[in-house]
């Protein structure tokens, strides 16, 4: 999650119809082509939409019929005007501001971890090289779980990022090249090249979900699954909306069983359904994830790494987040997207102390479970040495704690923290669950839907009481960044708004359906 402030230390983000195109016609002109979300009030794009928007100035980019939503392109001053004037239409907006940056992990300034010689003597059931370093898979029982399962290959993870790295020797084996997808500028395109990881950030949370049992690296919760990038970040790290509805549509119609979304979708943090502007953007993108959950995608989120309570959200200091950064008071009609929709996962983080992540949002009803993230600052330990979580990272990306493979020297892993780093193995365990117990492909044992999947991660997770008084003292440092207020954790001995219903357990998971 991008954010402003010093007080982030974390990571973060933490089909189809066919193209058509129809002419320009020459209106005043504004001098800037901008992208456009054009949202249909019928959830179903009209026979004569191209046309439509080419009067008005525009060029029809792209449709996704099924949830009535069109990206169009146009310089015109009177487009969204004139679009507005049709009754069809239910809102016009233009994304040329909406757009996410990842920020890079930028906390205390510590050694990468013990060398490859002198790795914690964590029970694994691979033995990969580096998989002794991953604090995180011992402390929600990977191990044990992949003993049970280490998933099936016909069950395909979506991992909604920055894209992956197509020659990482770590994840090669386990890419599904045939439902991989660049989805920048709201049109998907499968060549390789466009998919590629050209941040790092994409790589990272595909290691936790599905890095290979080969013998070197590290092992992913899911080993034997497939995984899928799907790239919806652009090279400067930015999720515009036309990426994302595409994203969920392509996850949708492409026999994809979960995704995972390490990010907020919109530049503003919290995206407020009263705004008009706002309002059509929320609303494609609310319409594209519940297609994805209709059509059988669990859907995983972060939860964000601005210490918030996203169910009293009262101010936003962070947005928008590619231009000049505005004031705004909200109210309970804003929401994070993607977690705050209904049905998706929600995941705060934790660390090696299992204690909540100093910079973990978290809030009454949003928070499904937690999971490791990593924790610089409060959770450093003789197991977890910098806190922070090891996966896989493109070679030629920046990362301020790296590692090589003793083995295989173009094997390259970085240390990172933040909600994108929990939220991954959330998604990895409901792969291992969907293995177990059935997929959309293995219909043989049925197919769970997306509660069923959820009911089970959230049922057998293991309970986290809310702190102690000397427990929530060392969160004082780490007031909301969005309104300054002091992190509070409210709920009974079942459920919690900091750890929801406990921290997640893949044995559990597996062996309790």
């Amino acid at each position: 999650m991008p954010g402003r402030t010093a007080l982030l230390f974390a990571v973060m983000t933490l089909l189809l119809s066919a193209p058509m195109s129809a002419p320009m016609i020459e209106p005043a002109r504004a001098g800037t082509m901008e992208t456009y979300i054009v949202l249909y009030a019928a959830q179903a794009v009209p026979a004569d939409a191209a046309s439509a928007i080419a009067r008005a100035g525009g060029v029809f980019v792209y449709a996704y019929d099924s949830i009535g939503v069109v990206i169009a392109r146009s310089d015109s001053t009177w487009f969204k005007e004139t679009l507005l004037a049709d009754s069809r239409v239910e809102g016009v907006a233009s994304t040329v501001r909406f757009g996410v940056g990842f920020r890079d992990d930028v906390g205390v300034s510590d050694a990468a971890g013990p060398p490859p010689g002198n790795l914690p003597n964590f029970t694994n059931t691979f033995g990969d090289t580096l998989s002794g370093l991953q604090w995180d898979m011992a402390q929600i029982h990977v191990p044990e779980a992949q003993n049970v399962t280490a998933g099936s290959p016909s069950v395909v993870v979506g991992d909604i990022d920055s894209g992956l790295d197509i020659d990482h020797p770590d994840l090669i084996d386990n890419i599904d090249f045939s439902s991989s997808v660049s989805c920048i500028g709201g049109v998907p395109n499968q060549d390789p090249t466009a998919w590629d990881d050209d941040n790092g950030h994409g790589t990272h949370t595909a290691g936790t979900i599905a890095a290979g049992a080969n013998g070197f690296g590290i092992v992913g919760v899911a080993p034997h699954v497939k995984i899928a990038g799907i790239k919806a970040a652009n090279a400067e790290g930015f999720l515009f909306p036309e990426a994302i509805v595409c994203a969920f549509m392509w996850a949708a119609t492409h026999q994809i069983d979960v995704t995972n979304n390490s990010y907020f979708a919109d530049p503003w943090l919290f995206n407020c359904r009263n705004d008009p502007e706002q309002r059509a953007i929320w609303n494609a993108e609310r319409r594209a994830i519940r297609h994805a959950l209709s059509r059988g995608v669990t859907v995983v989120a972060a939860e964000g790494n601005f210490s918030d309570d996203l169910a009293h959200p009262t101010q936003d200091v962070i947005s928008p987040d590619t231009g000049p950064g505005e004031v705004r008071t909200i109210h309970n009609d804003c929401a994070v997207i993607p977690v705050e929709i209904p049905g998706v996962i929600g995941v705060t983080a934790n660390g090696n102390l299992r204690l909540k992540s100093f910079y973990s949002s978290y809030g009454m009803g949003v928070t499904q479970v937690t999971a490791p993230g990593g924790d610089s600052i409060l959770q450093r330990t003789a197991a977890a040495t910098n806190g922070r979580v090891l996966s896989t990272y493109p070679a030629e990306a920046t990362c301020r704690r790296r590692l090589v493979d003793p083995v295989v020297a173009t094997a390259v892993y970085c240390y990172l923290q933040g909600t994108s780093m929990a939220s991954p193995h959330v998604a990895g365990v409901a792969a291992l669950v969907i293995s177990r117990f059935g997929s959309a492909q293995n219909t043989k044992n049925g197919h769970l839907s997306p509660g069923q999947v959820a009911a089970i991660i959230t049922r057998t997770a293991d309970p986290v009481l809310c702190p102690t008084q000397a427990q929530l003292a060392l969160y004082a440092p780490f007031p909301s960044v969005s309104n300054g207020a002091a992190q509070v954790c409210a709920g009974g001995t079942g459920y919690n708004s900091w750890y929801g219903n406990g921290q997640v357990n893949a044995l559990n998971a597996v062996t309790s359906p």
